[in-house]
């Protein structure tokens, strides 16, 4: 069993020649720690993970593994394993033996390289493959042997680039419940790069997001995404919708913004704001909900489907002064099975998006929609 080391990186910065890829990065890893660095391509995350691994020298800053510094060890004097995106695999060696590869380095005895090989490749469903070559695999079954060969030598801090890029749908969503579960067994440190939000989100203890290489906001996933820092955040982390507002009241608990919605009251929101500042307000999609009386109209049927009964419909448990609720018209919808996304349009053609749990009707479009949503669930973000 590895040991759990804390990660503290300090003012660490990477050039290529004139290009900034990291940026006087400060991040303090906790030990045990399943760590998120997220962001769109080019913002530095994987410059980052390679600098951990001992492949980039940094231009400047620290990077200590709990008090030991490895700024400048190589890579094969800090105890990590990276599974890269790129397989990396041994083109002549079988499946087994690629896996087992980093167990003959550390002379790990053969009996006890024989069943971790073997519990590896269970735990990534590729037993059956274990005598195959690289080239006999597709590239889903060779990312898995690759993630598999990470995890086999169990080291002190565990490095995934994207593991699960190459995945399918299922496969993917079963990896990241394993992958958790093998990371909080073996008492891993682990840094897990992804550009996946909904993988970050549903994996990550702590999560950073990055953007042209400096760290924008870090925090539990369930932190950055109900209480974004700023817009690039809230939109990087799921679908949401922004509304301009002005600020025309304010009291401790709710501020009241003028928006093109109407009033809304906000008990989610940043210090130091003034009346009549301009601000950004997000309202994620899942939070605005059709009033029964409205939702539950048997117009305009889908598919034949018998209207719901009004317990079906989702609401909001709130007091008056706490619940929003405004007027929008419908313009489309879009049914996906389990659930529909509803297009809407308020004055001066803004659009909003709302989602709908177990769809049963398609109202009329360009019909006056009755809408709700909970102060807690307006963010407020400044301008």
């Amino acid at each position: 069993m590895s040991q759990m080391l804390p990660l503290t990186l300090r003012n660490l910065s990477k050039s290529f020649d004139t290009i900034r890829a990291v940026d006087q990065v400060n991040l303090d890893i906790p030990a045990g720690a399943l760590f998120f660095l997220l962001g769109p391509s080019g913002c530095g995350k994987t410059t980052l993970l390679r600098m951990l691994a001992g492949f980039v020298e940094p231009t400047a800053g620290t990077i200590h593994f709990a008090d030991r510094d490895v700024t400048h060890l190589p890579s094969n004097q800090r105890n990590t394993a990276l599974c890269f995106q790129s397989y990396a695999l041994w083109p002549h060696l079988c499946v087994a033996d690629n896996v087992a590869f980093g167990l003959s380095v550390r002379k790990i005895p053969a009996a006890q390289r024989q069943t971790r090989v073997a519990q590896a490749l269970d735990m990534v469903q590729m037993a059956p493959y274990a005598d195959r070559k690289p080239n006999e695999l597709s590239g889903g079954q060779q990312q898995r042997v690759a993630l598999a060969r990470a995890l086999v030598v169990r080291p002190d801090v565990l490095l995934l680039d994207e593991p699960l890029s190459n995945l399918d749908a299922k496969l993917r969503t079963e990896m990241r419940t394993q992958i958790r579960a093998i990371c909080k067994e073996a008492r891993i440190t682990a840094v897990y790069v992804t550009h996946d939000q909904k993988e970050a989100l549903a994996m990550a203890d702590v999560m950073a997001v990055l953007r042209e290489g400096r760290i924008i906001q870090t925090g539990a996933p369930a932190e950055l995404y109900r209480r974004p820092a700023n817009r690039f955040v809230a939109d990087f982390l799921g679908q949401a919708n922004f509304l301009p507002a002005t600020i025309a009241a304010i009291t401790p608990a709710l501020l009241t913004l003028q928006t093109p919605a109407g009033i809304l009251r906000s008990a989610t929101f940043p210090p130091n704001l003034t009346l009549n500042q301009a601000v950004t307000c997000c309202l994620r999609p899942e939070t605005l909900h059709f009033l029964p009386e409205y939702s539950s109209k048997p117009t305009a049927l889908r598919r034949g489907l018998p209207a719901p009964p009004d317990s079906s419909v989702s609401s909001t448990v709130s007091s008056p002064e706490t619940l929003n609720r405004f007027t929008a018209r419908h313009h489309r919808m879009t049914y996906l099975g389990e659930i529909a996304q509803h297009e809407l349009r308020l004055a001066d053609n803004f659009i909003l998006h709302a989602l709908e749990l177990n769809p049963r009707i398609t109202p009329a479009n360009h019909t006056p929609t009755q809408l709700t949503c909970a102060a807690a669930d307006v963010i407020v973000l400044p301008d």
